[in-house]
């Protein structure tokens, strides 16, 4: 079985939880309706099943070829690449005075969910350009914006973001690509950067790299870098394609996953300095750059769901499809599909049940980002804001945890062929590894969570969701749903008493609080991941009750909402347990001692 959009419940999700009606009348939305959302997903799901999904083993089967500094991907990626830029998908969520169509991040995310599911090596590339985009048209001068924005939003030209080096991986304080100004407001640009995502390729005209670097008299640390455009190709004065630029991919990586993508390390200045342009002020290129990074972040979340939408898909259509060994108290004695046998069917509502919260909760962060971005008031903006700096932390580090170990389980119900390459089971556990690396490991996502967004405000944004999380416990009681208000309700304790203890801790015993971080972000993700099952259980009761739509539809969503509450939302007790009381057990032993 091959890739299906599952845009049923993008649509409910979009529809009635997510608030896409509430983000539709934002002002520059106005044009934004269910119908229009409606045939956004429609076509692109025919992009996803039919071009983009078959080749995503040919990328991981072929990879990319590098020849003289000249990057060819993987056969038919060229070609798709071309097809999506002209059905204008690049420039789906960029702003409209760049020739964009300017849509919400929430329909955009729906979109990139396909994207992301059927072929997740080809999405890179538009994620990085969109990422580029972002931080281009926030921070850069009119002249530059001019320049690269028009071309970008159109995907003739792709982007991509230059941070990491040899000896500095997460730690951007020991950047040391240099930029050296020439007097003409243009700077010499020299270093070499690693991990690269799509920094060589032969599917653009242009390639725009926006390049962390310090100049000559730069404070020492991260408040010393600087950000510069650093295209490919020099642009003319008129727009076309000038010389090529001190810029060259020297090799592309071998790695576990994502093969259809080239990771390339890249070497700036080889031949006298490469030519860039400072974006915005000298110095502040760390806080431009989180622009950028923070889309990504969110971006990654949603591969990390996506790709475990894939895993589910596939483990259901095998699990359907083989036949072994008969089903234990059925008076047949014939063998059954392996969907029958109960240790199948819990793992694939594992797959089903996370999945699913974690489409509901990374829909509900991107609307409150169209909220903070575009509400016309200042309070709610800063109210949503605030929402979307928690939750981006638990998209990024939950999801992406969650689609390693989704995928585990689909190559766990696929049984020994799911350790055969030829199934393509074993792709999606590959390529899901990386998402809880790249763009911020999930313990950096986790200090964030516990740091910068729990301690640093007294946890009020962590109070405040979680106060709504009662108040669905309390109509799920009234409609008569106990047993998932009764999980829920043991979770949202679990996290209120996690939540003070963080506040409380954090500057006396910052160690210790790391020590149980990742723990916590994996309590704050299964019970804000409930809570929109929960909320989803409600709407689904009611449909049901009024005759409304797909009654099987429904139907499952209650029973999915029910095994979360009770099956996954029990694992919050021994969370709290380990961020309670576990810290001294991890920070005990010598490190002579490992």
């Amino acid at each position: 079985m091959s890739y299906k959009a599952p845009i049923a419940d993008m649509r409910f999700v979009l529809n009635e939880l997510a608030g896409l009606n509430e983000v539709a009348a934002l002002p520059g939305f106005e044009d934004v309706n269910p119908e229009l959302v409606d045939a956004i997903l429609e076509e692109a799901a025919k992009l996803a099943e039919n071009v983009l999904a078959p080749l995503n083993r040919v990328g991981d089967q072929h990879g990319n070829k590098l020849n003289d500094g000249v990057v060819t991907t993987a056969p038919g990626f060229k070609d798709a690449y071309t097809q999506f830029v002209e059905n204008g998908w690049v420039g789906l969520h960029a702003p409209a005075e760049f020739g964009g169509q300017g849509m919400p991040h929430l329909v955009a995310t729906a979109v990139e969910e396909m994207w992301k599911g059927s072929n997740m090596a080809f999405s890179l590339c538009p994620l990085l350009t969109l990422g580029a985009i972002a931080a281009i048209e926030h921070h850069a001068s009119p002249e530059l914006q001019a320049t690269y924005l028009p071309k970008m939003a159109e995907g003739t030209w792709t982007g991509t973001m230059n941070l990491t080096e040899p000896q500095a991986g997460s730690d951007l304080a020991q950047v040391r690509s240099k930029a050296v100004p020439v007097g003409d407001g243009t700077y010499k640009i020299s270093g070499q950067k690693i991990f690269i995502t799509y920094g060589e390729h032969d599917m653009a005209e242009n390639i725009v790299h926006l390049v962390l670097a310090r100049l000559p008299d730069a404070p020492a640390g991260v408040k010393g870098i600087s950000l510069f455009v650093v295209p490919k190709f020099l642009v003319n004065a008129d727009g076309s394609l000038g010389a090529r630029n001190d810029v060259k991919c020297v090799s592309i990586e071998h790695k576990l996953g994502i093969h259809g993508s080239p990771t390339c390390v890249m070497s700036y200045g080889d031949n006298g300095g490469a030519i860039g342009w400072l974006v915005g002020e000298a110095n502040r290129g760390l806080s431009y750059m989180f622009t950028m990074m923070n889309a990504a972040r969110l971006g990654v979340g949603v591969e990390g769901m996506a790709l475990a939408e894939a895993a589910y898909q596939k483990a259901v259509a095998y699990a359907k499809d083989r036949v072994q060994s008969r089903e234990l108290g059925s008076e047949n004695p014939a063998p059954a599909a392996i969907i029958r046998h109960a240790d199948i069917r819990r793992m694939l509502m594992t797959m089903r049940a996370l999945t699913e919260a974690e489409r509901a909760l990374t829909y509900l962060a991107c609307g409150s980002l169209d909220k903070a971005n575009r509400h016309p008031d200042r309070a709610e903006q800063q109210k949503w804001n605030a929402v979307v700096g928690f939750l981006t932390p638990i998209v990024k580090g939950w999801n992406t945890e969650n689609a390693s170990r989704i995928a585990s389980l689909g190559v766990q119900v696929h049984g020994g062929m799911g350790f055969i390459e030829e199934t393509g089971a074993a792709q999606y556990l590959r390529d899901a590894r990386i998402s809880s690396i790249y763009e911020g490991t999930t313990g950096i996502q986790a200090m964030d969570l516990v740091g910068r967004k729990t301690a640093a405000e007294k946890g009020m944004t962590a109070q405040a969701l979680l106060a709504q999380v009662e108040a669905t416990v309390g109509q799920l009681r009234a409609a008569g749903l106990e047993d998932i208000a009764a999980g829920l309700e043991k979770s949202l304790a679990h996290a209120r008493s996690t939540t003070r203890y963080v506040v409380e801790q954090f500057d006396a015993q910052p160690k210790a609080v790391a020590a149980g971080s990742v723990p916590f972000l994996e309590l704050m993700g299964l019970t804000l991941g409930g809570w929109q099952l929960g909320r989803a259980a409600l709407i689904a009761k009611q449909k049901l009750a009024d005759g409304e739509g797909d009654a099987a539809f429904f139907e499952a969503k209650l029973t999915t909402a029910r095994f979360f509450a009770a099956y996954l939302l029990p694992q919050t007790a021994s969370l709290a347990e380990v961020i309670l009381h576990g810290a001294d057990s991890v920070l005990a032993l010598p490190d002579e001692a490992f």
